[in-house]
């Protein structure tokens, strides 16, 4: 059964470019390199600030930050998390190498089992 890794980032809106750059050459890294079966990232458009949670609250969203929300598809949990430990291995995600568009300490993330897919 797939396994997803869901992400939630605030993302600076003037990096908007340099973002989406840094997510291609990460997912052609986990798709080619560490079994990932597809990648998303999306750009938020209408993602509502709330009183008591919401997306922005989560990542701590500046005024100047936009939400971006990304999820990898895995083949199984097994896969990821073997793709997973290689990620934290790979000099390629060192932040102080290749620095992220983002704060990387307000990232949410989290690995879910597929309970629906149609």
């Amino acid at each position: 059964m797939a396994y997803i890794d869901g992400f939630v980032v605030a993302v600076p809106s003037i990096n908007k470019e340099q973002y989406k750059a840094y997510a291609k050459q990460c997912i052609d890294i986990f798709k080619q390199e560490y079994g990932a079966l597809a990648c998303k990232e999306c750009w938020g458009d209408d993602v509502p600030e709330g009183e008591l949670t919401s997306f922005p609250l989560a990542v701590k969203a500046k005024d100047d930050e936009t939400v971006v929300f990304s999820w990898i598809t895995w083949p199984s949990k097994e896969v990821r998390d073997i793709g997973m430990q290689k990620c934290m291995q790979d000099p390629r995600f060192d932040p102080l190498k290749s620095p992220m568009p983002f704060d990387g300490k307000r990232m949410i993330y989290g690995g879910f089992e597929v309970l629906v897919d149609e």
